[in-house]
């Protein structure tokens, strides 16, 4: 049985989960962690309920799901892995924070990124996790999805009634649309677990969102 807990953090209000499984092994997705009491309470979170992190995984290269890379690499030693598209992103993290934040004196960022690609299979607990390219927001963009569990977490590319924006550096609406395209091929039923806002599901995006060709 998976159990989700979502933290809804930073000044973007962005949405950080921790995936667990009955074996108690878990998954940290897209850390945004900022302020401390945010910090405190993921790391609490995981020590209370005695669970081992396995990844610390990122759906894209854009800081606000970034600043609690360095938390999660200090208490667990995972480093951040990151779709290879994004490597520019994440090297350009500092520029980043100053374009949104005006400074990035207080931001500390992740020592060791690992990068990976479409094919790579990623296992926690009792759980395997396939990488789905959804290009459109960031050039590395990805869902995570775990099959058996009809579960995808997809990160800024599909949101609630809504989709991410492409006008950042990389980004591309006719990429964007053409990975919806893909992505609602998903089963009706699969939980979506976005990047920022509240959960929906693949069969009511379907039914609602105006982005999504009916």
């Amino acid at each position: 049985m998976i159990h989700v807990q979502r933290f809804v953090c930073n000044m973007f209000q962005e949405n950080t989960f921790v995936v667990s499984d009955e074996t108690k092994e878990c998954i940290i997705v897209d850390c945004g962690a900022f302020y401390e009491e945010e910090r405190r309470a993921l790391v609490s979170y995981i020590r209370d309920q005695q669970l081992t992190p396995r990844h610390l995984l990122a759906t894209h290269g854009h800081v606000d799901h970034h600043f609690g890379d360095d938390l999660i690499y200090q208490e667990f030693g995972l480093p951040v892995e990151v779709p290879a598209a994004d490597q520019r992103l994440m090297e350009k993290l500092p520029q980043q924070a100053i374009m949104f934040l005006g400074d990035a004196s207080d931001v500390h960022f992740p020592t060791k990124c690992q990068y990976l690609h479409d094919n790579d299979v990623i296992t926690f607990g009792n759980h395997t996790i396939s990488i789905i390219p959804t290009p459109g927001h960031s050039p590395g963009s990805v869902v995570f999805y775990i099959e058996d569990e009809r579960l995808a977490l997809t990160g800024d590319t599909l949101f609630h009634l809504s989709i991410g924006r492409t006008d950042l550096e990389g980004g591309s609406m006719m990429q964007l649309i053409q990975s919806l395209r893909s992505l609602v091929q998903l089963p009706d039923d699969t939980i979506v677990l976005p990047g920022h806002g509240e959960n929906t599901t693949i069969g009511e995006e379907l039914k609602m969102n105006p982005f999504i060709d009916r």
